[in-house]
């Protein structure tokens, strides 16, 4: 069975960021190691409502119609207890979450998909509450991976 992955959207658009930045170069062309072994069939992507609410609010037409395409052509859709994501949603906003990063972590978690973000701040909170599913960037998921 192939490993099941969710992308922060910001993880997923690191691509489009300003490539001037070491940091960000590193986990650009980790965005794009991991993307490559998807389409070979290494890992399946988790594509939820969030998603595309995410997306569809960026302002730069070429990246949300990429990052569209990209959902769209390796995603698989989450499917779930609405009721019990919207809880689960709700319980990470209490603990400190926002809420768009509580309803991605509560998509991942239903579908016990690793989630991968850029944001260190997420990060930490989800080692911090122990989270039910690994949480890293990019660059720290290649590395687990063993992804050359």
């Amino acid at each position: 069975m192939r490993k099941m992955i969710y992308w922060d959207v910001c993880a997923l658009s690191r691509p489009f960021d300003d490539q001037n930045f070491m940091r960000i170069r590193l986990e650009s062309e980790a965005v794009n190691l991991i993307l490559s072994k998807a389409k070979e069939g290494k890992f399946r992507l988790s594509v939820s409502s969030a998603h595309d609410l995410e997306i569809r609010a960026i302002e730069d037409a070429v990246e949300r119609i990429k990052l569209q395409a990209i959902l769209n052509e390796m995603g698989q859709r989450s499917k779930g207890d609405v009721r019990k994501i919207r809880a689960r949603a709700e319980e990470l906003v209490r603990l400190g979450f926002g809420v768009g990063d509580a309803a991605h972590l509560a998509f991942a978690e239903m579908q016990g998909a690793e989630f991968i973000t850029c944001d260190d701040r997420v990060i930490r909170k989800a080692l911090k509450h122990k989270v039910g599913v690994w949480c890293g960037n990019p660059v720290a998921f290649c590395e687990k991976e063993g992804l050359k």
